[in-house]
């Protein structure tokens, strides 16, 4: 396992977050935001603030935490998402966050899901705003980083906006400055994860005015977003956007995060030229024993309206995943695609 001092020697000099720096987020995804996906994000845009998945504080104490905590260097800005709702619990996940150098340390409390339910952390903390601003002193009190929260407007029956901010102003007592909103209540009880994706509707307006009660906190809306005009015309109300499946599924949308919303005027790369650039990192892990398709089942989406895209597509789904398989197949596929 690395030691302490090794994983500082990832940390970010400007490592707290400032005003301005969460302007474009990825959403942190289970399964999908691991850090071969966010090394490959950081290649398409410099400025975007990057999450990881959610690890629980169970799985960092008791489990492989080397394999939770571990990211590359070139990946900041980048935080860690917590689960868990036991104030000494997530004080010392915080910690270990810290000394493996991320730039910022976030607590879910909107996940929806039946497992995340069960273990007590997620959404349903969301009727436990005294515990959840508990957590987050102890977090506070441990670690010299940001300790933000991402949350829903409501859940169930409790979906008032007066309840939304009782909770984030009990929240940002204990010290929370930033609040990433997604945008739909959580249904915990008649809905699956699946449909609370889309039912509810989203109520951007609701987080538009909690920024209004609290302009001294940052706030980031999340939710449906899938364009840069979308993009934009959120930031005419809050601190920054948060976006996740169609920053999966089509992550070049991103290219032209960096112009657009932080105004940096520095070159974009083609699709072609993020291929090239991700090789010398899928062949490290390669060497490392990390298998190829653990690494492309990410890229899928790159060419995304491009001509070529569906043959791309195809000959990594049929090749990567072949015993010794290498990133030549990546540069193949990439052959069959014009343009881009």
């Amino acid at each position: 396992m690395t030691t302490k001092s090794t994983a500082q020697s990832t940390r970010n000099p400007h490592s707290h977050a400032v005003s301005g720096s969460h302007r474009c987020c990825l959403a942190p995804m289970l399964d999908w935001t691991d850090r071969h996906f966010r090394y490959f994000l950081r290649l398409i845009t410099r400025r975007t603030f990057l999450y990881t998945e959610m690890v629980t504080t169970g799985a960092l104490l008791h489990g492989d935490a080397d394999r939770h905590l571990r990211f590359d260097p070139a990946e900041h800005p980048v935080a860690l998402q917590l689960g868990g709702s036991d104030p000494d619990a997530l004080a010392r996940a915080a910690s270990m966050g810290a000394a493996w150098g991320y730039d910022e340390v976030n607590l879910n409390v909107g996940c929806p899901s039946d497992r995340v339910h069960s273990g007590r952390f997620g959404a349903c903390l969301m009727a436990e705003p005294d515990l959840v601003a508990e957590g987050v002193r102890a977090m506070k009190a441990v670690v010299d980083l940001p300790v933000t929260v991402k949350c829903r407007i409501g859940i169930d029956d409790l979906d008032s906006e007066a309840h939304l901010f009782r909770f984030v102003d009990r929240v940002a007592a204990a010290g929370c400055d930033l609040f990433i909103v997604h945008a739909r209540k959580a249904w915990l009880q008649g809905l699956s994860p699946k449909q609370n994706r889309e039912i509810p509707p989203l109520c951007y307006e609701r987080v538009h005015r909690l920024k209004e009660a609290f302009p001294r906190l940052m706030v980031v809306i999340n939710g449906g977003l899938s364009t840069l005009e979308q993009m934009q015309g959120q930031l005419a109300h809050v601190d920054g956007v948060m976006v996740g499946r169609e920053a999966y599924h089509n992550p070049y949308l991103l290219a032209g995060v960096d112009a657009a919303l932080y105004g940096d005027a520095g070159p974009v790369p083609t699709r072609h030229q993020v291929v090239e650039r991700f090789l010398p990192y899928v062949e490290a892990r390669l060497a490392e024993g990390v298998p190829l398709q653990t690494m492309t089942r990410h890229i899928l989406g790159l060419f995304q309206g491009v001509p070529g895209a569906r043959a791309w597509r195809r000959h990594l789904s049929e090749h990567a995943h072949r015993p010794g398989a290498g990133a030549e197949v990546i540069r193949e596929a990439a052959e069959q695609v014009r343009g881009g």
